[in-house]
């Protein structure tokens, strides 16, 4: 068994025990990895890199991955496997020739 899906199978524990089932339909578990990703965001916010709280790091992302791992699971996506997907298709459009050290969008190599 994956490390993702023993992680899958507490947060369903977890929210099959407090009836959640019923709010977690696809729009509202995008919304919420949205809503997460914007407290995350709020945490750098005229702030410098060190200046971070790391335990509300942590938080915000065991938030935003919990939301993600929910979603990919009621869509009956292989975790592993949509991202080693993305890998490879990020790594045809950022060839390393064209990209390193380079922050420009692909479009714009």
């Amino acid at each position: 068994m994956s490390e993702f899906k023993n992680i899958i199978d507490l947060l369903i524990k977890f929210r099959d025990e407090r009836d959640w089932k019923q709010f977690h339909n696809s729009k509202d578990l995008a919304l919420a990895i949205s809503i997460e990703a914007a407290e995350l965001n709020e945490l750098f916010l005229w702030k410098s890199n060190e200046d971070v709280d790391k335990e509300r790091l942590k938080e915000e992302l065991a938030d935003i991955f919990s939301f993600a791992l929910l979603l990919a699971e009621k869509h009956e996506l292989d975790i592993s496997s949509i991202i080693k997907n993305k890998i490879k298709l990020n790594s045809e459009k950022y060839t390393v020739e064209k990209s390193k050290g380079s922050a420009k969008k692909y479009d714009q190599l």
